[in-house]
C-alpha cells in the first residue's frame, strides 16, 4: 500500500514537471480568484535612432534586457558579447527583440549609443539602445529584479549586474541568466527557445 502510494505521488509530481513551460518569475497576488503576476510598468526611453522606445515597442514579442555602459572597464563588453550571441541566434526572428538602457545619461548619448550600435553592426529595429531619465533607468532595474545605480567606488562610477532577463509577451520576467557566463547563457537561449514554443 506505502509502494502504491509513492507511485501516485510520484506521478502527479511527474505530471506537473513542465520541461516545455517557464515559470513566471517574481511577487503575485490572488485577486477575485485570478493570479495576478508582476509585470514590467510602462515604461518610454529613447533609442539610438532618436525614436521613442515603450512598452508598445514590444507588443507581442519576447525581449531580452541587460543594463550597461559604453565605457564601462569590468563587465559590459563580455556581456555584450553574449548579447550579441542572442542577438545573431534570432536575428530573423520578428518574435524576439533585445533592449539595452545605458545607466549612464550624461555620457551615453544617443550619437554614442549610435556608434556604439554600428561598431557592433546591429539593426536598431532588432536591438535598442536606450536612454533616457535617469532616475526612470534605475527604478524600472528593479522591476526587472536587476541593479543600475551610481557607485563612486565602482569601477566606472556604476554598479549594476550582467544579468540578462528575459520577459514575455505580456511583461512579465520568465527567466535570468549571469551575461558574463557563456554556459548559462547556452541554457538562457534555450529558455527563449521553450518561450517562443509556450501555447499561451
Amino acid at each position: 500500500m506505502r509502494f502504491f502510494i509513492y507511485l501516485l505521488l510520484l506521478s502527479l509530481v511527474a505530471c506537473e514537471y513542465n520541461p516545455k513551460k517557464l515559470p513566471i518569475l517574481g511577487e503575485r497576488e490572488i485577486v477575485n480568484g485570478d493570479t495576478i503576476y508582476h509585470s514590467v510598468r510602462p515604461f518610454q526611453f529613447i533609442n539610438q535612432d532618436s525614436q521613442i522606445v515603450s512598452e508598445k515597442t514590444f507588443e507581442g514579442k519576447v525581449y531580452v534586457v541587460d543594463f550597461f555602459f559604453t565605457h564601462c572597464p569590468t563587465i559590459c563588453p563580455k556581456v555584450t558579447k553574449q548579447m550579441l550571441r542572442i542577438y545573431d541566434k534570432f536575428k530573423n526572428d520578428d518574435r524576439v527583440l533585445l533592449l539595452a538602457h545605458s545607466i549612464d545619461a550624461r555620457n551615453d548619448t544617443i550619437g554614442r549609443l549610435r556608434e556604439y550600435a554600428n561598431n557592433l553592426d546591429v539593426k536598431s529595429s532588432k536591438w535598442h539602445f536606450v536612454t533616457g531619465n535617469i532616475d526612470s533607468i534605475y527604478n524600472i532595474a528593479t522591476d526587472y529584479y536587476s541593479i543600475a545605480k551610481t557607485d563612486p567606488d565602482s569601477p566606472g562610477g556604476f554598479d549594476h549586474s550582467g544579468r540578462l532577463i528575459l520577459v514575455d509577451k505580456k511583461r512579465r520576467v520568465r527567466s535570468f541568466c549571469d551575461g558574463t557566463d557563456e554556459k548559462d547563457v547556452t541554457r538562457f537561449i534555450r529558455d527563449i527557445e521553450i518561450l517562443l514554443n509556450e501555447k499561451e
